[in-house]
């Protein structure tokens, strides 16, 4: 591939809840684009995004996979994100080097949790989106109703860019509504022909209304526009797009598109679409940038000719080699050039630069602004590093990382094989930072945390697969959290004698709690009072800060949680750095015994899919666990039933639910806030 104008890129991605049909709509845009030349289905575990074996094994995304294309004259880079809320990081970093996405709903089950969750994601870095309404061939689809649901739940304007032609079963074309023509999708060469044709006379009224609508979401955008269309006059179908854009980049504006990627319909005038109406990274905002050396911001244009400036966004543990995934905000970077890793300060060098598609790989040597590439070398760089060059040190804002809430404790069935496991789960850890390892001082047990269940399943089946760890693993645990109920005050003393040196410290501090999700508050005495020091302070703060990473409870870390220090006596020539240190762990941990401390347990956001008629079964099982019932709403084949319950008791509901259901109930859950225990917890825990 030849390096096209920044105007002819887009950078997208395919967004949405777990089975809506991400990767089947991504396995076409690949086959239509002349990427693929045979189409490999999810079901059948050949879809070409879908690499890894577990994913085909399972039929899910499980980490998102980059690839590149063209569809006419304009270059795509692509990224398949999962849709299952274990693997929201792998989204989360995506969105936030992506230019535009597209969010796929299923016609039958519309906008469901993850869905939002991912809107959410996609609203918290701006990213502009158009929408396609996916399996409008299935029984029960409802185009309609998912339009009200993108409306209610998302807060979004959709913008209905298609009417259906035929319905379930029959649904077979599309009427494009702003050119006016029926397009239609033949069998027999996988969609590939697409068949255009005058509007019927019988559908004449009703694209007239429905495109009515299209121009008055446009008129918003466009003065000239707007004029015409209040005065009745025609308006033509190639001002309508440059308009509906300028709604689209303000993320105000949605276009909605129909298809069946499964039956190979609609996904050409997707790909259109993302031309049409999806950003170049021209037309995106300067990204802001500050200089780590004096904390002065600025902003950042993307052009080839500024300082090389790009985001490690993935990295991943290639045959025990780190690849690591660039979005180039500015500059360019060529292969072996050494690069200043700014939030690590430490200079890596680019061995060399790679184009992917999926696990394949594609050696270049050059990378532009506005590029997505994987690099090869890097030996530091994490999610969420910029890279920039040594002579101008930049630094972009990174990421937000959720907060895994289900543990598990591992150990090798081999003992020749301990340090082959520590060594292959910090590789894990590179790739993932929703993963964490801790090492349990009074057991020695190796405790895996991640998001879920089916998370922790994976990283046990890699350790298998990829680097021939097998382990033994014990039961998932919930991550429980600490926190205080009171507030309480104490002033601690500490002097002893330690290496034949006096050392002495005094800290006065008070405890209270905060509102939940708040998180922790550190509020230290100002610099200027007598005898303080910086390094008094900063000792002091790194101290405190350390202590909140362990409760006085069960030890897991403290939360919403404020720590005031009212004093720090200063003796010149007595007060110690180490004094002080001692005095301020202690009196935390004293101050926290006195603050009535409470232990803290995760929340689930849960949706449940059952058939109406056994409902009233899935309720009733919910309320036994402590599940708190938000709501229902029936559909036409299924309900669909909201709860927010204890994650403990959530371990094993599929086999519940699968009993409870005839094999024919579903679920998805997500974290939603931490929340005090009960009391039977406390005593089963033995701290009441």
């Amino acid at each position: 591939m030849s390096q096209p104008d920044l105007n002819q890129i887009r950078n997208i991605g395919i967004i949405s809840h777990i089975d809506a049909g991400k990767t089947t709509v991504s396995e076409r845009i690949l086959y239509y684009c002349g990427e693929i030349h045979k189409l490999g289905e999810v079901h059948d575990g050949k879809a070409t995004m879908d690499w890894m074996a577990q994913e085909q094994d399972r039929g899910i995304t499980i980490t998102a996979s980059s690839t590149s294309c063209r569809w006419r004259d304009v270059w795509i880079n692509l990224i398949d994100t999962p849709g299952h809320i274990d693997f929201t990081i792998e989204v989360e970093r995506s969105l936030r080097v992506l230019d535009g996405a597209v969010a796929i709903f299923s016609a039958v089950e519309g906008v469901q949790p993850q869905s939002e969750s991912v809107w959410h994601q996609a609203n918290r870095y701006g990213v502009p989106r158009i929408c396609l309404i996916n399996k409008m061939d299935r029984i029960g689809s409802d185009y309609q109703a998912v339009l009200e649901q993108i409306q209610e739940r998302l807060g979004a304007r959709p913008v209905l860019m298609q009417l259906p032609l035929g319905e379930e079963g029959e649904f077979h074309g599309i009427v494009d509504l702003v050119n006016e023509v029926v397009q239609t999708f033949a069998e027999d060469d996988l969609g590939v022909d697409i068949g255009c044709s005058p509007v019927p006379e019988e559908l004449r009224e009703t694209v007239a209304a429905a495109r009515e609508a299209v121009i008055e979401a446009a008129a918003d955008w466009d003065d000239d526009l707007l004029t015409d269309f209040l005065e009745g006059r025609e308006v033509a179908a190639e001002r309508i797009a440059p308009a509906l854009r300028k709604g689209v980049l303000a993320g105000e504006l949605f276009p909605v598109f129909l298809g069946s990627a499964l039956r190979n319909k609609g996904i050409q005038p997707v790909l259109d679409a993302v031309i049409a109406l999806l950003p170049s990274p021209l037309e995106l905002p300067p990204v802001s940038v500050r200089n780590p050396n004096d904390d002065e911001s600025l902003l950042l244009p993307c052009d080839i000719s500024g300082p090389l400036c790009a985001l490690a966004f993935k990295v991943l543990s290639d045959e025990g080699r780190k690849l690591t995934y660039l979005r180039i905000y500015s500059g360019e970077l060529k292969a072996g050039e050494t690069l200043l890793n700014t939030a690590q300060n430490v200079q890596e060098r680019a061995a060399r630069l790679f184009r992917m598609h999926a696990h394949k790989r594609e050696r270049i040597d050059i990378a532009r602004a506005g590029d997505i590439v994987a690099v090869a070398g890097l030996k530091d760089a994490l999610t969420g590093d910029t890279l920039c060059g040594a002579e101008q040190p930049l630094l972009l804002a990174g990421l937000a990382i959720p907060e895994p809430v289900v543990s598990l404790a591992v150990e090798p069935r081999q003992v020749q094989d301990r340090d082959k496991l520590m060594l292959s789960l910090e590789k894990l850890q590179w790739e993932d930072p929703t993963f964490r390892v801790r090492q349990e001082e009074d057991t020695g047990q190796t405790v895996l945390i991640g998001m879920g269940e089916l998370h922790l399943e994976v990283v046990i089946r890699r350790l298998l697969d990829d680097f021939g760890v097998e382990v033994n693993a014990g039961q998932p645990q919930v991550v429980y959290r600490e926190s205080v109920s009171a507030e309480a005050s104490h002033t601690e003393t500490f002097e002893r004698e330690i290496d034949g040196k006096l050392q002495r410290g005094e800290v006065s501090l008070r405890v209270a709690s905060r509102e939940r999700g708040s998180g922790n508050e550190i509020l230290m005495p100002s610099l200027d009072t007598e005898g303080l020091t910086e390094e008094i302070l900063s000792a002091l703060r790194e101290t405190l800060t350390m202590a909140l990473g362990s409760g006085v409870q069960l030890g897991y870390p403290m939360v919403d949680t404020s720590v005031v220090v009212a004093q720090v006596p200063v003796t010149p020539g007595v007060t110690s750095v180490l004094g002080v240190r001692a005095a301020a762990q202690r009196g935390l941990m004293l101050a926290i015994r006195a603050a009535k401390p409470v232990l803290l347990e995760p929340v689930m956001a849960l949706e449940i899919t059952s058939p109406g008629e056994f409902s009233g079964k899935v309720y009733g099982g919910l309320q036994q666990k402590g599940g708190r019932v938000e709501g229902m709403e029936s559909r036409e084949v299924v309900d669909l039933i909201r709860a927010h319950i204890p994650l403990s008791e959530m371990f094993g509901y599929m086999t519940e639910l699968r009993s409870a259901t005839q094999g024919r109930g579903s679920f998805t859950m997500e974290f939603s806030h931490y929340n005090k225990v009960p009391d039977s917890v406390m005593v089963r825990l033995g701290l009441k």
